[in-house]
């Protein structure tokens, strides 16, 4: 059995040792909820087949937790990326030879 996880901003997959890791449950979170909060989980948890309420709860969350870092990564990364392209374009750096080469074997090339 292979897994895909999210760790510390990089993902891997993982085997059957590794699911058996975080299978070790061992952490506990207390949450309180209104009444007609947990009637509505309830219900949803009856709905989506789960065989358990905490199963229910646990993978929801997980979801959707996993697609706000997964967001969260993206808009990081765009960042990054838009700084760096920028700053290739508009910083103060001079084109390396290679650059130059290339731009001259381009505009020999090029029909005007």
């Amino acid at each position: 059995m292979k897994c895909f996880v999210l760790y510390d901003k990089m993902p891997y997959i993982c085997n059957k040792k590794m699911m058996k890791a975080q299978t070790n449950k061992n952490e506990r979170i207390e949450i309180r909820v209104s009444p007609y909060d947990k009637r509505i989980f309830q219900k949803a948890q009856r709905l989506s087949g789960d065989k358990s309420f905490s199963s229910f709860i646990i993978r929801v969350v997980k979801e959707h937790a996993e697609e706000i870092v997964a967001k969260n990564e993206r808009i990081i990364a765009s960042e990054r990326d838009r700084d760096i392209f920028f700053d290739a374009v508009f910083g103060e750096r001079k084109p390396n030879e290679k650059l130059i080469e290339a731009a001259k074997k381009y505009k020999s090339q090029t029909v005007l």
